[in-house]
Order: structure tokens, then C-alpha cells, then sequence
């Protein structure tokens, strides 16, 4: 029996105006690039470059105080309780809180103050993401809360399904993860797995399977190692590559075994196939969506605060752990050991200088950017493969694994190094033969 109300029908026809002008709006500040100012890139972009040129010297107080918030809600919540993972990040956020005041405070060793150190970490990283992830929450609440999600998961279902084993939904996601970046990535899956529409294995395929660096951020890449010349090709065959990662990935352990539980307390809300003409089921989700909307204030807080929660788990972890990472690859020889898990495969597929490719590609589980400028005079073949590399290996301690902590997702640190292995390797086997085809 129909609970519908007498008109109900009417008004959400009449309010479809919101599934076209609010999507729109997220579309546009995610997606399309924007020349302003003589700099071409995505809205959120500018609005973050803006921010950090009008109010310079209030900015690290600014993170200071998240970083002091998010050190401090572990304790105040008991989160730090719930498992040894938990408790590990905890007590890493209160390191993020002493390192945040040394450099805040300029007061600590001169190491911490080298320029690849902990200014690397607060200008680079800690101070964007603290901006990106709240001001990107506004647009994110209008891109995912009106009907756009639901509308292309069901047109890309047939897609998405077989190919990532991932709800057709999650093609936006996908792609507003690898355009955008990993922050706000990790804001709109962490977003769709607490409303019941991801399951944890879905969930974590496209945390680990999408959520890589921005495309603003593979400039800087690219400009580093003379690739901007060739950046069309680079850009979109680093976007092929990843996406072929991710699905190969998607059928090894431990991503094929990965518990297929929903969020604990939240009812599951899987996608059903669509009936009839798939075009008119993808509006009828659409509609469904819009009907339900709380109002845009509602909406609009929700995010914003949800966004802000992020920024205070994700940026104490950056300072600790990704000093932590930064540290190990500048005064130890973790790395040069850790090379030769990937060096039997670099040397097989006759790459130029095999050891340093894969002493790069071992580099970027601590920060992505280390293994480009490892190989900044090297041969154009390699400088494209490890551009490509420290892009599609998604995970890296420094950024991506603190802000997928700092959501509800559940993670496991032994099995993301896994996945990181097969990621890598993979990305090697793709990008090696493609680099020396082409270079």
C-alpha cells in the first residue's frame, strides 16, 4: 500500500530544479577546470590557493588548532579504546600535537626545520588538507546529497559491478577521487559507507583503489620531472593504469576476502538492479533521493561538520607519521632494503638504472612525492615510471593512511601494506613496458 501523500509526486517533480542546479554545482567545483588568475585547475582549488594568499599568517594557527582538537577527541570519546590500531593513532596524534607546537612555536631541533622536513609537512600538506577538506565538505554535501550519485550508479551498475565489484554509485566517487584528492576522496567514502550504501570491502576498494594524489598535485609531479610536455598522455594514461590496478587488485587477497560487513549500527542499503529502461530507473533514484533531502541547511552542516572531524584526525597524524616516514627515508637504509623486493621485477623488464626505480617505487609508501625526486636526472622511460608509480600506488603513510584512519572505516595497517605491495608491483608491470614503448 502507498504511504504517499496527496501531491507528494507533484513536489518532487517540482523540486528536481535542486538534482540539477545543486549536482551542477558540485560538478563544477570538483571537476572542471577553471582559468583564474592565469592558473588552471578545479574551483576547491582556487577557493584553498585564495584562502592561504588573503590570511598567510593565520593559517598555522589555524591547523594548530585543528591538530590540538583532533590529538585530543581520541581521549575525550574513548575511540582510542576500540582496537590496538585505534590506540596506535592515538597516541600518533599526540606526537602530531608536540611536532605541530615545535613548528608553530619555531622551537625544536634543526632537523625538524630542513625545508623537506616538518615545513614540507606544514606548508605542503598539513595547511591544505586543513583547508581543502572543510571548504570541499560545502560542495561535496551538494555533489553527493541530490540524486547525481544515484542517478550514474545506476547507469554505470553494469560497469562498476563486474569490473571493481563496486555499486554503480561509486563510479562518481571513483572519479572524484582520482580528479580531486585523496581528503576529500576519503570525506565522500567514508560519507557513503556510514549512510549504508558501501559495504567495508567496497568501501575499502575505493579508499585504496582511487583515492590517489589530485590531479593539481601530478603537475607538480610532472613539472619536476620535465613531463609537462607530454602531460595529456601522462595524466590519462596514469588515470588507465590505476584503473587497471584497481581491478586486478580487486581479485587478490587481501581485497578479494575482505569482510562484506556494512557500518556497525547503519542498515544496509545495496543497489538494486534497475527495472525496465535503465535510463528512466536511474531518474526514478534520483527522485527518491531529492524527496528525502533534509533541506540544504541540514545538509550543509552535516558535511561541514563531518568534514571538520576529518581535518582534526587526519592532520596530527600527518605530522607524526609523516615525519616519521620522512625521517627513515633521509638517515636510514629502510629503503635501500626495501628496494629489493621490487628490484627482480624492474631488472626483468629492462628499465634503465632497475635499482633506483625500485628504491623509488619502495620510497612512496612514505610520502609520494619522495620517489620523484629521487630521480629527477634520469632517463625520460624512468622518470615517467615512477611519476606513473607514486601515483597509482594510491597508499602512502605521510597523507592517505591518516586520513583513511581518520574515518570510520575500518583499517587494517598490515593488510594496506599489502595491498600497497600489489599495487606497486602491478603499476610496475603496466608502466615499465608502456614507459619504454613511448620514451
Amino acid at each position: 500500500m502507498s504511504t504517499a501523500t496527496p501531491g507528494s509526486g507533484t513536489r518532487t517533480g517540482a523540486s528536481m530544479w535542486k538534482f540539477f542546479v545543486f549536482s551542477a554545482i558540485g560538478v563544477l567545483a570538483f571537476f572542471v577546470p577553471i582559468p583564474i588568475g592565469g592558473t588552471t585547475t578545479i574551483l576547491l582549488d582556487h577557493l584553498v590557493t585564495w584562502v592561504e594568499e588573503t590570511v598567510p599568517g593565520a593559517l598555522p594557527w589555524y591547523a594548530l588548532a585543528l591538530i590540538a582538537g583532533g590529538a585530543v577527541l581520541p581521549f575525550a570519546t574513548g575511540t582510542w579504546r576500540r582496537s590496538t590500531t585505534d590506540a596506535v593513532f592515538a597516541l600518533a596524534r599526540l606526537v602530531g600535537l608536540v611536532v605541530g607546537v615545535m613548528l608553530v612555536l619555531g622551537v625544536g631541533p634543526a632537523w625538524l626545520f630542513a625545508d623537506d622536513m616538518g615545513p614540507f609537512l606544514l606548508n605542503a600538506l598539513v595547511i591544505p588538507v586543513g583547508l581543502l577538506v572543510p571548504i570541499g565538505a560545502v560542495f561535496l554535501a551538494l555533489l553527493v546529497g541530490y540524486g547525481l550519485m544515484e542517478f550514474i550508479g545506476v547507469l554505470a551498475r553494469p560497469l562498476m559491478k563486474p569490473v571493481f565489484g563496486t555499486p554503480g554509485r561509486s563510479a562518481v566517487d571513483a572519479v572524484a577521487s582520482f580528479v580531486g584528492s585523496y581528503s576529500l576522496a576519503l570525506l565522500i567514502t567514508n560519507r557513503v559507507y556510514l549512510e549504508g550504501k558501501y559495504n567495508q570491502r567496497e568501501a575499502m576498494i575505493i579508499a585504496t583503489g582511487f583515492s590517489t594524489v589530485s590531479a593539481t598535485f601530478m603537475i607538480v609531479v610532472a613539472k619536476a620531472l620535465d613531463l609537462m610536455g607530454h602531460w595529456s598522455f601522462y595524466f590519462w594514461s596514469t588515470l588507465v593504469i590505476t584503473f587497471v590496478v584497481t581491478a586486478l587488485s580487486v581479485r587478490i587477497w587481501p581485497l578479494r576476502s575482505w569482510t562484506q560487513d556494512g557500518a556497525p549500527g547503519v542498515t544496509p542499503q545495496p543497489e538494486q538492479d534497475a527495472e525496465g529502461p535503465r535510463l528512466a530507473a536511474a531518474w526514478a533514484a534520483a527522485r527518491e533521493t531529492v524527496a528525502a533531502d533534509p533541506g540544504i541547511g541540514r545538509t550543509l552542516w552535516v558535511n561541514v561538520r563531518d568534514g571538520f572531524l576529518m581535518a582534526m584526525a587526519i592532520l596530527p597524524s600527518i605530522l607524526s607519521i609523516g615525519l616519521l616516514g620522512l625521517v627513515l627515508a633521509e638517515y636510514t637504509p629502510l629503503f635501500d632494503w626495501l628496494a629489493w623486493l621490487f628490484y627482480p621485477l624492474t631488472w626483468l623488464l629492462q628499465i634503465p638504472e632497475p635499482m633506483l626505480v625500485a628504491k623509488a617505487a619502495a620510497l612512496g609508501v612514505s610520502e609520494m612525492f619522495l620517489p620523484a625526486a629521487l630521480v629527477t636526472g634520469s632517463a625520460m622511460a624512468v622518470k615517467y615510471v615512477v611519476a606513473v608509480v607514486c601515483v597509482s600506488q594510491v597508499i602512502f603513510f605521510s597523507a592517505m593512511v591518516p586520513s583513511l584512519v581518520g574515518t570510520q572505516i575500518p583499517v587494517s595497517i598490515p593488510r594496506l601494506l599489502v595491498i600497497w605491495f600489489v599495487r606497486v608491483v602491478l603499476s610496475l608491470a603496466i608502466a615499465i613496458p608502456v614507459g619504454l614503448l613511448v620514451f
